[in-house]
């Protein structure tokens, strides 16, 4: 062969690791198996929606994330902490990971700005002007600064739910888990608790939702997964999954929500 050079493959950036990792986890509560295998990666900044009806368990998977159900089997790794560790450091995992319930779990004799700063005062050990600072931004986030003197009898369902969320961004978590969120708000606080969520995603927040919003879902999801089963039967992108989706299954139960 002559001396003449031969032209290089361009390098290729490898994809970055994912900050969640599901690997075939399993799950049951007695006799009954809820989660029978369930696989995906979430990507730093990702938005996640995992839709399906009640008992398919979505909500279990987020449990599992955060280590409030024990997995039977398979692994879950979130930023290189493995969840299925018999030593986890279970507060390091919960300082990455923030869960918002459909119950508020506000204390109602500490105010919106007292129930904010309790983790990181109680928990975290932090400096307390530090926290108040943090927290009252946190309260400016939501939408709420002008509640932080309020008490939780004194709020709305939405209001007590972005307190809520406040709180558990002041842990500074790298993911938020949403478990349906607003199933038990009327239709205009709902919609105010939506916004709190899309502006997180918009920021970059990596976020896992466990929704009945479908519109939510099409808006803001970057993947879609529905579950049935304790399987997920089906993942997409949201204009595709939600419009066109390729299993039977998928296609009768969105008939049913949409």
């Amino acid at each position: 062969m002559s001396g003449v050079l031969q032209p290089c493959a361009p390098e290729v950036d490898p994809l970055p690791a994912p900050i969640v990792s599901i690997t075939d986890i399993r799950k049951s509560f007695g006799a009954i198996e809820v989660l029978k295998g369930v696989s995906f990666d979430v990507a730093k900044g990702e938005c996640v929606c995992i839709i399906g009806p009640s008992g398919s368990g979505k909500s279990t998977i987020l449990r599992c994330i955060n280590a409030l159900a024990p997995l039977n089997s398979g692994s879950i790794v979130v930023d290189g902490i493995e969840v299925n560790d018999g030593k986890l450091d279970k507060l390091a995992l919960r300082r990455k990971v923030g869960i918002v319930f459909q119950s508020y779990n506000l204390f109602p004799h500490k105010t919106a700005l007292e129930n904010i700063m309790m983790a990181p005062l109680t928990v975290l050990r932090q400096e307390k002007s530090e926290v108040e600072a943090r927290a009252r931004g946190l309260l400016q986030k939501v939408r709420l600064a002008d509640k932080a003197s309020s008490y939780p009898g004194e709020l709305s369902g939405g209001q007590q739910q972005r307190v809520a969320i406040a709180r558990s961004l002041a842990m500074n978590p790298m993911v938020m888990l949403f478990d349906e969120v607003t199933a038990a708000l009327d239709p205009e606080t709902k919609k105010e608790v939506l916004v709190t969520i899309r502006e997180l995603a918009a920021d970059g927040m990596t976020c896992m939702l466990v929704t009945h919003e479908m519109g939510f879902a099409r808006e803001v999801a970057d993947t879609v997964y529905f579950t049935d089963g304790g399987v997920i039967v089906e993942q997409g992108r949201p204009a595709d999954l939600l419009s066109a989706p390729k299993q039977a299954r998928t296609k009768a139960f969105l008939d049913q929500v949409m």
